[in-house]
């Protein structure tokens, strides 16, 4: 698809618009124009044509008749006129004058009405007076009634009207020019943290995620929720690649040392002829790290099945947490005995909560055994149960060595070994805690770890309560 300019788009669309405009006012300056000058005609025409109608005089002759004296007026060459009396006697007409179409009784008096002489377009007027012939008589004289056509050429009329109308048009297009160019600038100057923030972000890639809009960005009204936006979805995608890039690079080197401890540990047996406890010592070892390299697996799986987007939290049935963490606790007490551990559970009844039944006893799970792990022989690992506020909460607590506060930052990050006590002696891969944390952000919800060295550690969990 062909590429376009914004700026040229918005400039084009505002002209238009200003050219329509334009064209509007030019429509409705033709038709002003055109009853002004036509008004100010018609009043000139009446004039002329009451001064010929003043100019028709007494004939001083025997029948009482009136005649029209052409030294008492003083008309333009190119107007017509006719003038008659009742008996349709032509009293003068001008000397271009051919007649009307039709007869003067059809026309009414005192209308205007268009004429085409010689092809010469003219506008005419009719009008009817009275004239009194030898007024100083008794019964004020005799009267005779005379009417008048009087026509001017409408060329000049239009001349005018349509020099007004180009002189609107030409300023009209300058200025259409110049709000043009000026526009152009404007919105140049005005699109500018706009390309400014798209050369940013051409800017990023896999291999380089910077992404630091200018301060011109960032005190753009318009702008700054946008450049707000993609530098949080980009830093989410630079964290996101790079714990990628982490979690494989990790998961490569865990299963890696446990193929190399397998195959090191085959090779040892066929290098000479053991003996049969021999035999099984090695296999026996082997056969660890074949299950911990299952372990690892299965947890890769199960990390990738919570975070996964096909899965939803939506339309879930309600879970109550306490007996979540009573069947987990049943479930690791054989494990408790054998380790000399207590497992106890604190909680006021039932707290439901909407978490899948199958991923709360995840959770429960990791947290329970990951304090198990960790915690000395004759200790005790308690889970709480408990409401607080509107959400549900669960803390779980060991009185083990604690982690470091520099490790506290990474604690869940996958296959993070910072801690020493998350050795390979404990059975742990790494991603119980990753696990978790995916499993807290899908039901939105928060997990907390506070520990201290040679004291223990306790992780809170809160979920919103359902409000069923």
């Amino acid at each position: 698809m062909k590429s376009y300019s914004l700026t040229r788009r918005l400039v084009i669309t505002v002209l238009l618009v200003q050219l329509v405009s334009a064209v509007s006012i030019a429509g409705s300056a033709v038709a002003y124009e055109r009853h002004t000058h036509f008004r100010s005609f018609d009043i000139m025409l009446r004039g002329r044509a009451d001064s010929l109608l003043g100019a028709v005089q007494d004939a001083e002759d025997a029948a009482d008749n009136v005649m029209l004296d052409g030294t008492e007026v003083s008309l333009p060459t190119e107007d017509i006129y006719e003038v008659v009396d009742e008996n349709k006697r032509l009293l003068g007409q001008s000397g271009n004058w051919t007649g009307l179409d039709a007869p003067h009784s059809s026309l009414k008096d005192g209308s205007f009405f268009k004429l085409r002489l010689s092809g010469k377009h003219y506008r005419v007027l009719k009008i009817a007076g009275l004239r009194m012939v030898d007024p100083g008589d008794k019964g004020g004289g005799i009267p005779r009634r005379v009417t008048v056509i009087y026509g001017s050429p409408t060329e000049s009329v239009w001349r005018a009207v349509w020099g007004t109308v180009a002189f609107y048009a030409m300023t009209s297009l300058a200025l259409l020019a110049i709000s043009g160019l000026l526009m152009f600038w404007l919105l140049n100057q005005g699109l500018a943290p706009l390309r400014e923030l798209a050369a940013e972000a051409a800017g990023v890639s896999v291999h380089s995620w910077n992404f630091v809009p200018s301060e011109k960005v960032r005190m753009t009204k318009e702008l700054a929720p946008l450049a707000g936006a993609l530098a949080a979805v980009l830093h989410g995608l630079e964290r996101s690649f790079m714990q990628q890039r982490q979690f494989v690079s990790d998961a490569a080197h865990e299963l890696k040392t446990s193929v190399a401890v397998v195959k090191s540990s085959l090779q040892l047996l066929s290098m000479k002829r053991r003996t049969v406890r021999e035999y099984e010592a090695g296999l026996e070892r082997a056969y660890l790290d074949c299950e911990r390299m299952e372990q690892i697996v299965a947890r890769m799986l199960t990390l990738a099945r919570v975070e996964s987007d096909l899965e939803s939290n939506v339309g879930l049935s309600t879970t109550d947490m306490t007996h979540s963490v009573e069947l987990v606790m049943e479930q690791f007490e054989t494990m408790a005995n054998v380790k000399s551990l207590q497992l106890i559970v604190s909680s006021p009844g039932e707290v439901a909560v909407k978490v899948a039944p199958e991923e709360l006893r995840l959770l429960c799970s990791n947290l329970i055994l990951n304090a198990m792990q960790h915690s000395p022989s004759g200790s005790a690992v308690r889970a709480v149960v408990r409401r607080n506020g509107l959400t549900a909460e669960l803390c779980v607590e060991d009185r083990g060595a604690g982690i470091s506060p520099e490790a506290l930052p990474h604690i869940f990050d996958r296959f993070y070994r910072g801690d020493p006590s998350r050795s390979r002696d404990t059975g742990g891969t790494g991603l119980g805690l990753a696990i978790c944390k995916a499993i807290v952000s899908k039901f939105e919800g928060d997990i907390q770890i506070a520990s201290t060295v040679n004291v223990g550690t306790t992780v809170t969990v809160h979920f919103p309560l359902d409000a069923a």
